[in-house]
């Protein structure tokens, strides 16, 4: 391994994160071909977005707990190495669920990689403006992730097949591998305490039975006898995971933590931004390449400002934070999201781009302004060497937030879409296509056409862009609705600034010597 000052090691915790968020970004702009190529439903598609999603949430906390203990470089080149393989072997799935269960395994090997980039950033970078300055940087990864994602996807859809995209994932978690190899130093917690194996079962069954939960509720209906049992189900192993913390000798979370408003309140404005953004960049991409024509290439280039501006937001949140108080710059993240969605609701299949643009821009650096800001005030809660189990619940906010907004906006979207179609009555040799999502209404109004039946087609495919705009207006109002709630609950209940010494990690406190070796 080199000697490498903290701010390479950064670029390689960059490189990391921007692995996991291309995951994500990359496959989103991808799943209108797969309703061709794959003949994959609407289902299907929230299933191939998800399947990650649940087993990154389900596992983080124990990717997170399990690098403090056992070293987390260790854990990062472990995750990274099965993040490129996992992805490289879903690009050949022959069928959805045989790309729903790759996505699951890839998911796996994100939940150890996100939080043990978290967790080695806080120990190498010890004084709070550095490390905010760091936190900023590593947060704008996720805005280049973000700009990179959809135009890199969109371009290899175009010109070879959709599974190039996660080829080209997989190759740059290689890249990855290689920089991490080289350059990031060793830490973990030097107590070494015992592992908590109750708690690492009980928070990936608990937080596992949520998420699924949470994403079957649209399908089983969320007040239906199945959806209920399902969620109870998760709360009560939830429960027993947190007496368990609370009995045992050495937890894996110290869900005391969540006593101090500074933790609970900013993981709480992570999870409600990732709600909004999650269920947006989902509907987005269907909107560009469905109502608007365009191709691939041309949505993920319709996409940069939203990222742009989350990069900005990111770079300069955290500095702001800790110039002007983590609450008025984490609620000022909420309601420009509040505004965003609020504008996005009123878009139409002829709104200007230059109109998007405005609404990204919103999106983008409200975005920013909360996630690396919030993020700095978790981190500053948690002592350096518990720092993997502290980033894991940061990262588990995220992905409960994200799952939550596909599976409730794309639900609250879809069954408006069904109600317009309904109301127009289709035929029924076209409607069951039709419902299943835009695009298998589109492509039924192909065959249609070819049939020689151009008016009919020409009507269904009015009634499908139509349902789909009044589905995704009111997506964006829920959306808005919930990024409201959280600046309200932002404004009553985040500190500023830390409030105790306890609350921010003192900065004479020794590193690590691996951390110190790194920040030489």
């Amino acid at each position: 391994m080199l000697r490498a000052s903290r701010w390479t090691v950064l670029a390689a915790l960059c490189l990391a994160v921007f692995v996991v968020n291309l995951a994500t970004t990359v496959v989103n702009i991808g799943l209108p071909s797969l309703v061709s190529e794959l003949d994959a439903s609407t289902g299907d598609l929230l299933w191939i977005v998800d399947a990650f999603n649940l087993a990154f949430a389900a596992l983080v906390l124990a990717g997170g707990s399990l690098s403090d203990r056992f070293g987390r470089r260790r854990a990062l080149l472990i995750g990274l190495a099965g993040f490129a393989a996992t992805s490289l072997a879903g690009a050949w799935s022959g069928n959805p669920d045989v790309l729903i269960a790759w996505r699951a395994a890839t998911g796996v090997f994100a939940a150890v990689i996100f939080p043990v980039t978290l967790s080695i950033l806080t120990n190498v970078f010890e004084d709070r403006r550095e490390r905010a300055t760091a936190i900023g940087i590593w947060g704008a990864a996720t805005g280049l992730a973000v700009a990179l994602g959809p135009v890199t996807g969109g371009a290899l859809v175009e010109h070879f097949w959709w599974g190039s995209i996660l080829v080209f994932n997989g190759l740059v978690a290689v890249a990855a591998l290689g920089f991490a190899v080289l350059v990031v130093p060793d830490s973990r917690d030097p107590e070494t305490p015992p592992l908590d194996v109750r708690g690492l079962v009980l928070s990936s069954a608990g937080l596992g039975l949520l998420v699924h939960a949470i994403i079957q509720a649209p399908e089983r209906g969320w007040g239906s006898t199945t959806s209920l049992v399902a969620f109870a189900a998760a709360v009560v192993v939830l429960f027993v995971f947190v007496l368990q913390e609370r009995r045992t000798e050495h937890p894996m979370l110290d869900v005391a933590l969540f006593k101090n408003m500074r933790f609970t309140a900013a993981s709480s404005a992570i999870a409600f931004a990732f709600f909004a953004m999650f269920g947006f960049i989902f509907l987005v991409t269907q909107y560009f390449q469905f109502v608007r024509g365009y191709g691939p290439l041309e949505a993920g280039l319709r996409t940069l400002p939203v990222a742009t501006s989350i990069a900005i937001g990111a770079v300069v949140g955290t500095p702001l934070a800790v110039r002007l108080g983590s609450k008025l710059v984490v609620a000022g993240g909420l309601l420009s999201l509040t505004v965003a969605f609020t504008w996005i609701s009123l878009i139409t299949d002829h709104t200007s781009y230059g109109q998007i643009v405005g609404q990204m821009a919103f999106l983008g650096i409200g975005i920013g302004l909360v996630s690396s800001p919030a993020t700095e005030a978790i981190m500053g809660v948690v002592p350096a060497a518990k720092a993997g189990i502290g980033s894991a619940v940061n990262d588990a906010t995220r992905e409960l937030g994200g799952t939550l907004g596909v599976a409730v906006i794309g639900s609250v979207a879809l069954s408006l879409y069904r109600d317009h179609l309904t109301s127009a009555r289709i035929p029924p040799e076209t409607a069951a296509a039709a419902r299943e999502s835009i695009g298998g209404a589109l492509e039924a109004a192909r065959r249609v056409a070819e049939s020689g039946q151009a008016d009919a087609a020409l009507k269904l495919t009015t009634v499908a862009k139509d349902g789909y705009l009044d589905g995704m207006a009111a997506g964006c109002l829920v959306a808005a609705g919930v990024a409201l709630l959280g600046a309200l609950l932002t404004i009553a209940f985040l500190p500023s600034h830390p409030g105790t010494p306890d609350a921010t990690p003192d900065p004479d406190r020794p590193l690590h010597p691996a951390a110190r070796h790194a920040a030489a």
